[in-house]
């Protein structure tokens, strides 16, 4: 059984799947978790005026993913964007880490099916293009 993910418990999840050999700091660990708030901003910026840095979203993406594993990222990534999910699977689909289901999300331990997530038919067509 997979453990629960909530906001609660988020910085500890964080620390347990970091795979930074690099790092030497705890700095370091925290600018890496600020890709979460960067990548944020950058779904904001799509949502309140269309703009859409696809290539700094795949680059932040990747980061994390490199950083944390593939299923811990996608698990805090749907965490910390809530709400801005239909723009964050097409990104994952483009990456190949879209899981069926997200495990445990949250303070009411949701699983997330993919498959009820709506994607954004024009980051879909940007996707495609690259």
């Amino acid at each position: 059984m997979r453990e629960k993910l909530d906001e609660s418990n988020f910085l500890l999840y964080a620390a347990k799947h970091y795979d930074n050999p690099n790092c030497y700091q705890t700095l370091e660990f925290y600018d890496d978790l600020n890709v979460f708030k960067y990548l944020k901003r950058l779904f904001n910026r799509y949502e309140e005026t269309g703009e859409l840095k696809e290539r700094l979203i795949l680059n932040h993406l990747t980061v994390l993913y490199n950083t944390f594993g593939t299923e811990p990222a996608t698990r805090m990534l749907f965490l910390k964007l809530r709400g801005q999910y239909q723009i964050l699977k097409p990104f994952l689909v483009f990456l190949n880490t879209m899981p069926e289901v997200v495990y445990s999300i949250g303070v009411d331990n949701t699983n997330i099916k993919s498959s009820d997530i709506y994607m954004d038919e024009k980051i879909v067509e940007i996707l495609r293009s690259i």
